[in-house]
């Protein structure tokens, strides 16, 4: 396995199962706390970033590039990728501020880079598994509770990316029976990527954000494939 795939020992009792993860995305605040909350229990991890593997999103060759350095299939993939501020453009507070190029940025960080990410791991799952594939979306990319407006290109990206991954969903089960991919909301997480927009907004740690996300992956059932869930395992509209 190449450097960036991090393992530990199996616990001596024959009850624990070693999972194979694989973390999208492990270099920034949740992707990093999944990380280490999956080695602490045992678990064989894989990571990829831009900063430590070339993981660029807007670029799909190296996405392939960095697919292609891993071995084997694995029981859960977490795409914990995507940006607030992309190219130094803030959220937008009003539609004056709207511009194509924050615009196409935020898809193409927030959008299009996950799916492509799902269009080529499918060989990294086994046909027979329960694998989990949990996506970190957004609550405001839910068209159904925007009720305060702003956030355009964010909250428009985030949106496309819940039906790329609802469609995926679709998709998959038709090779994958017992597969569950799903789109999460992690809750406010405090971490570089959103200090400066917490305000009054209670938040969470992203050691917090990682056990819940890990619960919710621990829990799903392929059932619940394609939808779109909150950090307390409740569903958010679309």
């Amino acid at each position: 396995m190449q450097d960036h795939i991090l393992e530990c020992c199996t616990y001596s009792t024959t009850s624990f199962y070693m999972k194979r993860i694989l973390i999208f995305g492990n270099s920034g605040g949740i992707g990093a706390a999944i990380q280490k909350m999956c080695i602490a229990k045992g678990h064989s991890v894989s990571g990829l970033s831009r900063s430590q593997d070339g993981l660029d999103l807007s670029d799909e060759n190296k996405i392939v590039s960095a697919i292609e350095s891993l071995d084997g299939t694995f029981d859960q993939i977490f795409i914990t990728t995507g940006a607030l501020v992309v190219n130094a453009a803030e959220p937008e507070k009003t539609i004056r501020q709207f511009t194509s190029n924050s615009a196409i940025d935020q898809f193409v960080t927030n959008a299009v880079g996950p799916t492509l990410i799902l269009k080529h791991i499918k060989r990294l799952i086994d046909k027979n598994s329960n694998c989990f594939i949990g996506v970190l979306s957004a609550r405001v990319g839910s068209i159904g509770d925007n009720n305060l407006g702003g956030w355009y290109s964010y909250r428009a990206a985030k949106a496309a990316l819940n039906q790329y991954i609802r469609t995926t969903a679709i998709e998959y089960a038709r090779s994958f029976p017992n597969l569950t991919c799903v789109a999460i909301h992690p809750g406010t997480v405090k971490t570089n990527f959103t200090k400066k927009y917490l305000g009054r907004h209670p938040a969470v740690s992203p050691e917090d954000a990682s056990k819940n996300i890990l619960g919710l992956a621990n829990s799903l059932k392929p059932e619940s494939s394609g939808q779109f869930f909150d950090w307390d395992r409740k569903t958010v509209p679309w």
